[in-house]
């Protein structure tokens, strides 16, 4: 296949690929369906009390209903972006989103936690590289500078439809039956695919020998991610902290209704609604947080990192204080003052969604943004989205679910420390990057 040379901006990296008006054409679609991706990801959990009751499952067979949807998120993410790079970011995203919609409503037509686990893993397939796409898409439609902040607004997406799933799958339920919520949450997704057609792509750009390469293969694809992470420290470090934080977000979000109706007796529509209150607070953190690391980043860009390790360690001690005052004491906690503090940590525990992705997207090749951000989707998915929900899962079968949720939080100083690592590498990438797209 023939690449296609894009033209460089008249600005370059600081102007917009076409125009300010389909640069945000493109941010809103891709937005939207961003918003309809959480929401069919994350519907499941406020969905948990009911199919425990029904099915009679274990903790951690609950936990395995979120987590394989990241694993096959994360298996398929870097064959999804290696065709966008190759052939279209708008005609991936379009059959993406077809796709997930089409398997989430089919889980409303399952009969037994089997035929379930296998249309979510569907839904993960669907979903595969759509974070990375649409970031990358986002990404070369507008300036450099405002990548960040941009990127952690689409990021956000994810945190508002993960408060709609939740609410949604709660408030059905409740009334209709608990299946009903899996074809009503469907089947947005499938118009707003088939609109996401009038978004205009960006030209494919010439790869060098060594990228193109890359391109032409699976064993060329893990080729690629084995070099990108040996040549960039900030790549490998950076994807390993965003999994490590990912962990503790995962586990809050999808464990919190249980929680709320296990240990304060809330019925399962209003535990739902107060734990979507909390991921709302994630997605308004995540785009506070994506401006505030821009604006530290701008006098030194290592600094990007050190803010993020700091906000980890912020995160941490407030949600193990949330949850751990009842596990230390002994004694039920107060319901007003708990909920205030896990909503703060909520604001919190989002600060690396955005700034992973521009960071990663700072130092890989323009050519293969989407592979590139599909190597840190990888590690989100499979080692932070997939792992967070089982591992608490486990954690609550053995010593129940409070303390579990008490534990989680210690996966935020991991973050942290990795952070710190790959700011000792994030200048001279930038700058080997800027000399290798220049030769």
């Amino acid at each position: 296949m023939q690449m296609i040379h894009s033209s460089a901006p008249k600005n370059g990296e600081d102007d917009y690929l076409y125009s300010p008006r389909t640069a945000w054409f493109t941010f809103a679609m891709t937005v939207g369906l961003m918003l309809f991706d959480y929401i069919d990801r994350q519907v499941i959990v406020s969905l948990f009390p009911h199919i425990k009751a029904e099915w009679q499952l274990s903790d951690k067979q609950l936990g395995a209903l979120v987590s394989i949807v990241s694993i096959t998120v994360a298996l398929g993410s870097v064959p999804v972006a290696l065709f966008a790079d190759r052939v279209s970011r708008v005609k991936s995203i379009f059959f993406m989103a077809f796709t997930w919609s089409i398997a989430c409503i089919s889980c409303m037509f399952t009969r037994n936690y089997a035929q379930l686990l296998t249309a979510r893993a569907v839904v993960g397939v669907g979903e595969a590289g759509y974070g990375a796409v649409g970031a990358a898409l986002i990404a070369s439609h507008f300036p450099s500078r405002m990548r960040g902040t941009l990127l952690a607004g689409f990021f956000a997406a994810a945190s508002v439809g993960s408060v709609l799933g939740v609410v949604l799958g709660g408030v059905i339920s409740a009334h209709w039956g608990w299946k009903t919520a899996f074809g009503v949450v469907g089947l947005p997704g499938l118009v707003l695919a088939v609109l996401y057609l009038k978004v205009k792509d960006y030209h494919t750009v010439e790869l060098t020998a060594g990228h193109s390469a890359a391109t032409q293969s699976v064993g060329g694809v893990v080729r690629f991610i084995a070099g990108a992470l040996g040549r960039s420290r900030t790549v490998l470090w950076t994807c390993v902290g965003a999994a490590f934080q990912l962990i503790v977000v995962s586990a809050i979000w999808s464990w919190l209704p249980s929680y709320l109706n296990r240990f304060h007796g809330l019925p399962t529509d209003q535990a739902s609604i107060k734990a979507a209150l909390v991921v709302l607070c994630g997605a308004l953190g995540s785009v506070v947080w994506g401006w505030v690391v821009d604006r530290v980043g701008l006098r030194s860009p290592r600094n990007k990192l050190f803010a993020m390790a700091l906000l980890c360690l912020l995160a941490m001690v407030l949600l193990g204080i949330a949850f751990g005052i009842g596990v230390w004491f002994g004694t039920p906690s107060d319901l007003a003052g708990q909920f205030g503090l896990v909503a703060l940590g909520g604001f919190v525990v989002t600060c690396t969604v955005g700034p992973v992705s521009a960071i990663v997207i700072d130092v890989v090749h323009p050519g293969v943004r989407s592979t590139g951000s599909s190597v840190l989707s990888l590690f989100q998915n499979l080692f932070g989205l997939a792992a967070g929900p089982f591992i608490a899962g486990i954690l609550s079968d053995e010593l129940g679910l409070q303390v579990a949720l008490a534990i989680m939080p210690v996966f935020g100083v991991f973050a942290a420390l990795s952070f710190i690592k790959a700011s000792g590498h994030y200048e001279s990438d930038r700058q080997q990057l800027i000399q290798a797209v220049a030769a």
